[in-house]
């Protein structure tokens, strides 16, 4: 099989929660398992950090792995979903995994895996552990796929886990309160191993607490001694950090919930400092600073356009569409356009009701089995007070508000990370 045929099958032939939602969802650690010990237990072949949480893990994994990269380690990053290429799911020091390893590997493998009928998830997870260990990374930033008790990557024993925060997403599998999703993500917890926690409420704090004791794992919340002191924007929407311990830092993530991201991440650096990691204050800065450059994160808060001005972002939830909303409006343009779209397990209602009302709306499905019809998002909109047309790809959408924008409007695409995948797919070939 070649490359395309080699993604085309995994796609075919496992259960893709991308694709399908729910029942692409498979509990309990069972094929996990098996997977990993016919691989002959990679992940136990190189050091791991943990992350999980409701927002945020994606921005929280990439710019641990950055830091680290630029202590001079060799790293690799397991995230989800990708955007744009399947091989954006495993890196090594920002180099995408190669084409041919993902062929060689479901080819060599498939004659033990088919019988077993993995998720595409599941699948993955192995062909990455395996990836890392063949490759010999020094440590391994991995992201939790979905919750944390139960994930496919929680077979793991990491020297740091994180946890970077909760909100109600994923409700069908994790619970429908806060503590609830954060018992199933407090499942990362490990015995003694230190875990830090980025935000926390008096509802889902006990609960990380209990857990922490129950194994005898060191816990830090973040929030009770912030490390950043200030933030502002730079140019170019990125942000400027005043910190307790680093001093100033420049970090290539804009966004005004990356702030939270960044006291949650230094406070996981000034951990694996105490563990002896080889990471000094110029890493911690360089790092950051280029985050996006060493790990080729994309749509947090990301600028692709100018005159007009075009950002990108994958916030997806009521709770990151709460710092989402709030930083749109504070944006200084003639007009503001918005290109948007959700998927079908997100509360829809909420967000559109956080969403700025004197914005011209531009509704739109992304190419995903998932997505809600772009109707069904103007209708909504419409009873929200939030005006527009609605196109059929997010494609079309973006050129009508390409069309209609003057050099100094503000045109936003967001709503879905299959939105934003969408668009790269078409923007990045223009």
């Amino acid at each position: 099989m070649t490359y395309a045929e080699t993604v085309e099958y995994l796609y075919n032939s496992t259960p893709v929660f991308e694709k399908i939602g729910a029942g692409a969802y498979k509990e309990g650690l069972s094929n996990t398992h098996a997977l990993d010990a016919h691989l002959g237990h990679p992940h136990r072949h190189f050091k791991t950090i943990h992350v999980a949480g409701t927002n945020g893990k994606g921005s929280v994994s990439h710019s641990i792995a950055s830091i680290l990269q630029e202590a001079g380690l060799r790293v690799g990053l397991y995230t989800s979903p990708h955007l744009v290429d399947f091989r954006e799911r495993m890196r090594i020091n920002g180099e995408c995994v190669g084409e041919e390893y993902v062929v060689d590997f479901v080819t060599q493998h498939r004659d033990f895996f088919e019988p077993l009928h993995p998720s595409f998830f599941e699948l993955t997870t192995a062909m990455a552990f395996n990836y890392f260990a063949m490759q010999a990374v020094d440590v391994a930033v991995i992201e939790v796929g979905l919750g944390g008790r139960l994930d496919c990557t929680n077979i793991i024993t990491p020297d740091l886990c994180v946890i970077t925060n909760i909100s109600l997403d994923h409700t069908q599998f994790l619970g429908d309160t806060p503590a609830k999703i954060a018992a199933e993500k407090a499942g990362i917890i490990k015995q003694g191993i230190p875990v830090v926690i980025g935000e926390a409420t008096t509802e889902t704090r006990p609960v990380f607490e209990a857990k922490a004791a129950e194994v005898g794992a060191p816990i830090t919340f973040a929030e009770d001694h912030p490390f950043v002191i200030a933030a502002n924007d730079n140019a170019r929407h990125t942000r400027h950090y005043l910190t307790e311990p680093y001093g100033d830092i420049d970090s290539d993530l804009g966004g005004h919930y990356q702030t939270r991201n960044t006291d949650t991440i230094l406070h996981a650096i000034s951990l694996l400092q105490d563990m002896g990691y080889p990471i000094s204050t110029e890493n911690i800065r360089r790092g950051l600073g280029n985050v996006c450059k060493n790990t080729g994160l994309m749509g947090r808060w990301q600028q692709v356009g100018e005159q007009p001005t075009v950002m990108l972002d994958t916030g997806h939830n009521v709770g990151g569409w709460q710092w989402l909303a709030q930083q749109l409006r504070e944006q200084e343009c003639r007009r503001m356009r918005i290109v948007f779209g959700m998927v079908d397990d997100k509360d829809l209602d909420t967000v559109m009701s956080l969403l700025p009302p004197d914005a011209e709306y531009y509704f739109t499905r992304a190419s995903s089995h998932r997505a809600i019809d772009e109707e069904k998002v103007r209708e909504t909109g419409g009873r929200k007070g939030l005006h527009g047309q609605a196109f059929h790809t997010v494609k079309d959408a973006f050129e009508a508000a390409q069309r209609d924008a003057s050099p100094d409007d503000f045109i936003f695409v967001g709503g879905s990370s299959y939105v934003v995948a969408d668009f790269l797919g078409f923007y990045r070939k223009s």
